[in-house]
């Protein structure tokens, strides 16, 4: 670049950049940066408007803006209830303006601010640990009627402990169905969680005041985050997408008579995929541990009969749950799986760059 503006007086900049082959754009740019390092421009000082608030008007408003009356109030609504008094201080772009220059300009309004809720953390490693409850609807005779549905499932063995139909949703009911369910399955205090979203009956004072007198812990899910309930809302999509769950119930009695035989089945036919394909009563109440041996002399018999079919290697039934988590406590990565993973991403760049 030196030679090159030796040689432009001489030759002129375009037979210098050529005899150089260097680009002419790259000696123009080169010489504008070097004209602002050596020379910056001073930024012109901006005329003060002819129709700008004088000081002592920006005073008055700036006052009345920080004023008690009006600090937690917008300006827009500064500007409409002045002008209803009869007074004009300044246009509500005139406001902002003023206000940023105080560094005010944020939100005025005195807004609630909502608590941090914890995301909550639940393991459960045998039945009867921790419930989760919830309510939906399914839809009635005629439109915009409905009927209530509550159900209670221990997240363990995904079993449903209780169940109701009702014509409203009644934290008066909730605490009924969750009273009958703890008489019922003999549970002692201070052994169980119960699980909600963060609905009105869940939250009502009616039901927190029985678990606390039979000394049973609730947990509440975060507000909308249906992740914290996951599995009461799967067990009402296994309910309402079955072949046989109908567009609309004629009446309560065939909804009670529907989810009679719906619970029925969920709890000793339906083999569930989250519990090692074993009905929910089969893991609720104790036996199927014996019914994966069985399961696994089966396949023992199956592979004695017929070893090339498994490749020599003798099938296993699937493994009955060890714990059942709502929001499982992220694993922290470790160096020793960080390794392969590097080695991973290396092996394939050099795979790539050949």
């Amino acid at each position: 670049m030196v030679a090159v503006a030796e040689l432009a007086p001489q030759v002129g900049l375009r037979r210098a950049c050529q005899a150089f082959a260097v680009n002419r754009g790259i000696v123009y740019r080169d010489r504008a940066r070097h004209r602002a390092s050596t020379s910056p421009r001073r930024p012109r000082a901006r005329p003060r408007p002819p129709l700008a608030l004088s000081g002592a008007e920006q005073d008055l408003l700036l006052g009345v803006l920080d004023s008690e009356r009006f600090a937690d109030v917008t300006p827009a609504t500064v500007f409409a209830t002045l002008l209803d008094e009869g007074h004009y201080l300044g246009s509500i772009r005139t406001m902002y303006r003023l206000l940023a220059t105080q560094n005010q300009a944020g939100e005025r309004r005195r807004q609630r601010t909502h608590p941090l809720y914890a995301k909550p953390e639940l393991l459960a490693v045998r039945p009867n640990e921790v419930w989760s409850w919830d309510i939906t609807k399914l839809k009635g005779p005629a439109k915009w009627t409905c009927f209530h549905l509550y159900v209670i499932l221990d997240i363990y063995s995904r079993y449903v402990v209780g169940w109701l139909i009702a014509h409203r949703e009644s934290a008066e009911l909730a605490e009924q169905l969750i009273a009958d369910t703890l008489e019922k399955e003999d549970i002692a205090p201070g052994t169980l969680t119960l699980h909600a979203d963060r609905g009105t009956s869940m939250r009502s004072k009616p039901v927190a005041a029985l678990l606390i007198d039979l000394e049973v812990a609730k947990t509440h899910s975060r507000p909308h985050v249906s992740d914290d309930n996951p599995y009461s809302e799967a067990q009402f999509k296994t309910l309402k997408y079955r072949p046989d769950f109908p567009d609309r119930f004629g009446s309560i009695e065939d909804a009670r008579a529907h989810c009679r035989q719906f619970f029925h089945w969920y709890n000793h036919e339906h083999r569930h995929g989250g519990i090692g394909l074993m009905a929910p009563a089969a893991v609720h109440h104790g036996t199927a541990a014996a019914l994966t041996e069985q399961r696994a002399i089966t396949l023992d018999a199956a592979f004695t009969a017929h070893p090339i079919r498994f490749k020599g290697v003798t099938p296993l039934p699937p493994a009955l749950p060890t714990a059942a988590w709502i929001n499982p406590p992220k694993k922290e990565t470790t160096s020793a799986e960080i390794k392969p993973a590097c080695s991973l991403i290396s092996r394939q760049t050099v795979f790539h760059n050949h």
